[in-house]
């Protein structure tokens, strides 16, 4: 377990649609363990593989105390939308409200491979769709209309960390996992 870089907006791999986990084995529970430290060391409330570099599609979640992961979510989201306050990680100091389903029902697997059911609203429905986006290489600013997306890029190039040079990319535990 190890507390990794977070990659910033500009990363090529936060743009990448990352590759479905299909071994479930020691280096995806260590991935879930690295993602779990390194969302509470932030702190936030959701972290994607691919903002730690692993093009992956695992995500943890730490709402109202419960603390959990989605390994290849599917979500059936209601026709319910709410607009709210929305920051990410990989966007230090920035947020903006962003509009999205207001209940969920994620399902995947978790680390061991066996079927498990995520349902929420409102923070947790918010949550599961910001990290399954990230996992399909989108990033929520994408979610704002034209006008609200050309002030968030504005902000976003006069932030002090933008344009910093990302991590180096590690080795390959799995072929085609890591970009």
């Amino acid at each position: 377990m190890a507390i990794q870089p977070i990659r910033l907006f500009g990363d090529p791999v936060l743009r990448t649609p990352a590759a479905p986990v299909e071994t479930f084995d020691k280096e995806l529970r260590k991935l879930v363990d690295d993602l779990t430290d390194t969302m509470r060391d932030a702190p936030g409330v959701g972290l994607a593989a691919p903002q730690i570099g692993v093009s992956l599609r695992v995500f943890t979640y730490w709402i109202d105390n419960e603390l959990g992961h989605l390994v290849n979510p599917d979500l059936d989201l209601s026709e319910d939308v709410e607009l709210d306050e929305e920051g990410c990680l990989s966007l230090p100091g920035l947020s903006f409200d962003t509009k999205r389903a207001r209940s969920v029902v994620a399902r995947g697997m978790n680390m061991h491979g066996e079927p498990i059911v995520v349902e929420g609203t409102d923070l947790l429905a918010r949550c599961v769709q910001h990290e399954t986006d990230h996992l399909d290489g989108i990033v929520f600013i994408d979610r704002l209309d034209p006008l609200e997306r050309k002030e968030a890029m504005r902000l976003i190039r006069e932030a002090e960390w933008f344009g910093e040079t990302p991590p180096q990319i590690r080795q390959n535990p799995h072929p085609a996992a890591w970009l």
